[in-house]
């Protein structure tokens, strides 16, 4: 027995909040909504604490990122400039709030176009691109040496 399904019209406010309280490629509009609305009426007090660990965890864990950390990518052509946020989850998020677990899906969803975020999107406050941190932090601290 299948549900019917109705078609709603919302603006892009609500759409940006049904993004912001749902799991990227796990949950839609009507998931987030359904939670909302048939069960209890509330959502969880910290969405983020609710979700697992984006990809930039570890490079937090590393002390290369900060949350609040600013994100940006620069299209000359087209001059335009892609900004975005490090959670302290780890994951990716949009000026409009839409927030991604891995950088290429969040600089797709700015950039139109499938776009490689870990090389595209460069640190501000290091001026370093995410492939770079990604690599550092991945790398083994060397031994120290005895005297």
């Amino acid at each position: 027995m299948s549900k019917s399904m109705r078609t709603i019209e919302i603006d892009e406010e609500v759409f940006a909040y049904l993004q912001r309280h749902g799991e990227p490629l796990v949950d839609s509009p009507n998931d987030v909504l359904r939670r909302l609305l048939l069960n209890g009426g509330t959502l969880p007090a910290d969405p983020a604490g609710a979700r697992r660990p984006g990809a930039l965890m570890f490079i937090l864990e590393a002390g290369l990122l900060q949350p609040g950390d600013e994100l940006e990518h620069h299209q000359p052509r087209l001059r335009r400039t892609h900004k975005a946020t490090v959670t302290a989850d780890g994951w990716v998020e949009l000026p409009d709030g839409r927030v991604f677990a891995q950088p290429s899906p969040a600089l797709k969803a700015q950039a139109g176009s499938e776009i490689n975020g870990w090389g595209q999107y460069t640190h501000v406050p290091s001026g370093k691109r995410l492939q770079e941190l990604r690599e550092e932090a991945s790398v083994p601290a060397a031994p120290e040496e005895s005297s």
